[in-house]
C-alpha cells in the first residue's frame, strides 16, 4: 500500500532516458488498450526493464473510490462539471503518489488513460470548455505529460459491438460512461483525433481494427524509432 506522496520537477525532453518513459494508452472503450498494454508488459519483462502499470480513474485507494462514484450508474449521477473535477482529483492523487515516484525510480509507466481522456470525454463528449479542462489537467498533473500518447482509434459502431460482446462474455454491464449515447462517443472520438493532429510528435495513432499482433508490432517499431527500445 502507498503510504506517502512524493513530488518532483517536471520531466523535460532533455531528461528523458530509456529507463523512465511515460506512456498513456487512449481510445474508446473496447479499442484494445488492455491487450496492447499486456503485450508491452510482457516484452518489457523479457527485456528486464522495470515498469509500473496503472489506470485512470483510479491507481490509488482514493482514486479507486472516486472511480466507483464516477462510473456507477445512479439516479444521483455527477453533473458534467462535478464529473470533471472528480477525474482531476483522482489524477492529482495518482500523479503525486504513483506516477511521479515511479518515474523518479527510473521506471517506465504504462497508464490506461490520462489527461487526454479528459479533453476527449469532458471537453469533447460533455462539451465543457477545452481551455478549462486543459487548465485543470495542468493543475492536477503539475504540468506532467506523457512522453507518448498511444491512441487506438476505433469507430463508435465497432466500439459498441466489442463492448456488447465483452459484456455478454464476462457478464458485466456497461458503466455510466460506456452507456452514453452514440453522439457523445462520436464527439469523444473526434476529440482524441484532434489532439493527435495538433501534437503529432506526442501521439501515435493506430488503427484499432488491426490484429493485436499487428498493433504490437507497430508500437514496438515506434518505440525503437524513438530509441526507447533496443
Amino acid at each position: 500500500m502507498i503510504t506517502h506522496c512524493l513530488m518532483m520537477t517536471k520531466t523535460t525532453a532533455q531528461a528523458i532516458s530509456i529507463s523512465m518513459i511515460f506512456l498513456a494508452f487512449e481510445g474508446l472503450d473496447g479499442s484494445g488498450k488492455s491487450t496492447l498494454m499486456r503485450q508491452l508488459e510482457e516484452h518489457l519483462s523479457e527485456k528486464k526493464i522495470s515498469f509500473l502499470k496503472t489506470r485512470e480513474p483510479g491507481g490509488t485507494p482514493v482514486g479507486d473510490q472516486l472511480r466507483e462514484i464516477i462510473l456507477k450508474k445512479s439516479s444521483d449521477a455527477p453533473t458534467a462539471r462535478t464529473e470533471l473535477l472528480l477525474y482531476e482529483a483522482s489524477r492529482a492523487q495518482h500523479v503525486d503518489c504513483v506516477i511521479r515516484p515511479a518515474l523518479e525510480q527510473k521506471k517506465w509507466v504504462l497508464c490506461d488513460r490520462f489527461s487526454a481522456s479528459s479533453i476527449a470525454f469532458q471537453a469533447g463528449g460533455r462539451q465543457i470548455s477545452e481551455s478549462q479542462v486543459e487548465w485543470l489537467n495542468d493543475f492536477a498533473t503539475g504540468s506532467l505529460e506523457p512522453h507518448l500518447n498511444i491512441l487506438l482509434d476505433l469507430t463508435v459502431e465497432e466500439s459498441k459491438k466489442r463492448r456488447v460482446n465483452r459484456a455478454t462474455q464476462v457478464g458485466v454491464a456497461e458503466d455510466r460512461m460506456e452507456s452514453e449515447a452514440e453522439l457523445f462517443h462520436q464527439r469523444v472520438r473526434k476529440a482524441f483525433l484532434d489532439q493527435g493532429q495538433k501534437k503529432p510528435k506526442a501521439w501515435l495513432i493506430l488503427d484499432a481494427s488491426q490484429t493485436p499482433e499487428k498493433l504490437f508490432e507497430l508500437l514496438k517499431t515506434e518505440l525503437k524509432e524513438r530509441q526507447w527500445l533496443a
